[in-house]
């Protein structure tokens, strides 16, 4: 397979068709989806071994790459599932797996299948890579407590490719690694049952009963709660370190997060490698539109010390139509109405082939006469920026108060 060049490869996240199509058609150079089974984004939608066959011909179609994520923890029934399935992966073509355990290393090697090491194996150091170059690894996700600096000397020191995340939700755990959940749910976050206590209010007690709010201000409220990781102010210092690809992380979000965010740091990346470096407000304004706990950078200069909110995005979703049908001569779609729409507001259509289109409603008609306003419904015609389906649901955005 002939895949695009690129100075960097940008990889976006997609937990069904409707991401999937929505980071293809924003710009990803490569995509990474779950397995059912053994990734660890269990509690969210995930690729069957059937449906895994079309997104990799999907991807392959568009000379994209995809990586299939199997970075759980295996105990012994695991890896037995892992090897089962490793055959019928295999014959997909999958460009790669994603993984942290060392037994599902050696089985995917017997495969003769290429190999990512999985951020879940916090990989810190060049003599780690040197080792799992040895191994047969190809490329590493290198652990999010590293800094510029130690990116930029163990690039300098190991032949394998590296990959780093520059956008989206940081754990308070090392690479992950976290026992909360086990400890109150009994669902364990190496195995994929995250169910994120950490995102909840929690305030501090002495065993003497002392007391310490930490509601007095939001900011305060979530202290085992990080502020996303956001890099779009710093793609030319990602640039220089010699980083092979630029991670999103997101297999938990819809759709429109996954087009907003892709398509933003394409053009911020298109943007350094024409040699025409210039940040755009424009850019930070996309991405506070979708689900974001507020941002910071990580651990690329600092240690992170922000403590997050609840979402912050700028804007909430609401689904307020379905496509009945598309009208492809004159570019306009059919749209069922759940609730009101008028002129100027903003919508969002997704569905697995269409991916997610964000756009104004610019124009309505009803029965060919124009109108400013649709009600709850009624069946309204609308001009629309690419091909949409029946059955693509309609969304409109609302500015929060």
């Amino acid at each position: 397979m002939i895949v695009d060049e690129y100075m960097v490869e940008l990889l976006a996240p997609a937990k069904d068709f409707k991401a999937l199509t929505a980071a293809l058609k924003n710009g990803a150079n490569s995509i990474y989806v779950g397995i059912e089974g053994c990734n660890m984004r269990a509690n969210v939608s995930n690729f069957t071994l059937e449906t895994l066959k079309n997104a990799v011909k999907q991807c392959h179609d568009l000379d994209k790459k995809i990586y299939v994520c199997t970075n759980t923890i295996m105990k012994n029934k695991d890896i037995n599932y892992f090897k089962n399935i490793l055959p019928v992966i295999h014959s997909y073509e999958v460009d790669a797996l994603i993984i942290s355990d060392l037994g599902a290393l050696k089985l995917a090697r017997d495969e003769s299948i290429d190999t990512h090491m999985s951020i879940q194996a916090n990989i810190s150091n060049f003599e780690s890579l040197n080792l799992l170059e040895e191994l047969g690894v190809s490329r590493v996700v290198l652990s999010r407590e590293l800094s510029l600096l130690d990116i930029k000397e163990i690039k300098e020191n190991t032949n394998l490719e590296i990959e780093t995340f520059i956008h989206g939700a940081m754990c308070v755990a090392v690479s992950g690694r976290c026992f909360l959940s086990s400890h109150l749910y009994h669902k364990s976050a190496n195995c994929g049952d995250c169910l994120q206590p950490c995102r909840k209010k929690w305030k501090l007690v002495s065993e003497d009963d002392d007391s310490v709010s930490l509601v007095q201000t939001e900011n305060e409220s979530h202290i085992l709660s990080p502020k996303d990781l956001c890099m779009i102010k710093h793609i030319p210092e990602l640039m220089e370190t010699g980083i092979d690809a630029f991670k999103i992380e997101g297999r938990a979000r819809p759709a429109d997060y996954v087009a907003t965010v892709t398509k933003t740091y394409r053009e911020a990346i298109d943007s350094y490698e024409s040699g025409n470096w210039k940040f755009h407000e424009s850019w930070a304004d996309e991405l506070k539109k979708v689900f974001n706990r507020g941002f910071d950078t990580g651990f690329y200069f600092r240690n992170p010390y922000k403590t997050s909110i609840d979402n912050e995005s700028s804007y909430i979703k609401k689904d307020i139509g379905l496509v009945v049908n598309y009208y492809k001569n004159v570019s306009a779609a059919e749209i069922r109405l759940f609730h009101d729409l008028k002129i100027g507001d903003e919508i969002i259509i997704q569905g697995n082939k269409t991916g997610s289109i964000t756009q104004r409603v610019e124009s309505m008609q009803i029965d060919g006469k124009n109108i400013k306003e649709a009600k709850k419904g009624q069946n309204v015609g609308l001009m629309v920026k690419d091909q949409v389906r029946p059955n693509d649901i309609v969304y409109k955005m609302i500015l929060r108060k």
